[in-house]
């Protein structure tokens, strides 16, 4: 495993995404807490480009938890029907719809724990809401961002909670509130999985990756 980039190679490392992308956003369509919520938790093994189509429309008719129950399953199961899983997370969609209407007003817990209690609502989708909706300098690690933190060294860690608490404990506090997108946003356009685009790479003489393409 890569080690650890040290604080002063860290602060130089977001000091050019910060330059590059001062306000850097999700790519998931939504138009209020319920809505990010709901498109977080279809992107799931999905394509974020892939969950847009799908909720641009939807979201046109559905911005509440009551909206959603009343729309119903089959509806909802039908409006999603082109992301993968669409019928199981269809389901948990109705089922967090109905648990915060019941137990939390029909509005969106700003607490992880209280999120991660709703059905299909793991550790990431939590922090992305945390994150995106509520200001909180919370870590949503994905494939990306795993890739990336290993890779560079930026955030090395044997799992996903490993590299989320790797960027909470060294990446300087200035930048913790927006790492998690210049990271994303890194890994799914310059870092790539198979054939990281290194010429472009803003940081490229930072990185002890040995695999560099010229």
């Amino acid at each position: 495993m890569t080690a650890q980039m040290d604080y002063r190679g860290l602060r130089e490392v977001f000091s050019r995404f910060r330059e590059a992308n001062p306000e850097p956003r999700g790519e998931l369509h939504h138009v209020n807490a319920f809505t990010l919520l709901v498109a977080v938790a279809l992107s799931a093994q999905a394509t974020d480009a892939g969950v847009n189509r799908a909720t641009r429309p939807l979201f046109e008719r559905v911005r509440t938890p009551q909206e959603m129950l009343d729309l119903g399953e089959e509806a909802l199961t039908e409006a999603i029907r082109t992301i993968g899983l669409f019928r199981t997370k269809a389901r948990n969609v109705m089922k967090l719809s109905r648990i915060l209407v019941e137990e939390h007003g029909g509005e969106v817990p700003s607490s992880r724990a209280a999120l991660q209690a709703l059905p299909g609502v793991g550790r990431k989708t939590a922090n992305v809401v945390l994150n995106m909706w509520f200001g909180m300098p919370a870590q949503a690690v994905d494939t990306h961002i795993f890739r990336v933190g290993n890779r560079t060294g930026i955030a090395p860690g044997r799992d996903v909670v490993a590299v989320e608490r790797a960027i909470e404990d060294h990446v300087p506090a200035e930048f913790q509130h927006h790492a998690h997108h210049w990271l994303i946003l890194h890994g799914r356009y310059v870092c790539t999985a198979r054939a990281p685009k290194c010429a472009i790479c803003p940081i490229s003489e930072l990185c002890p990756f040995e695999g560099k393409s010229a």
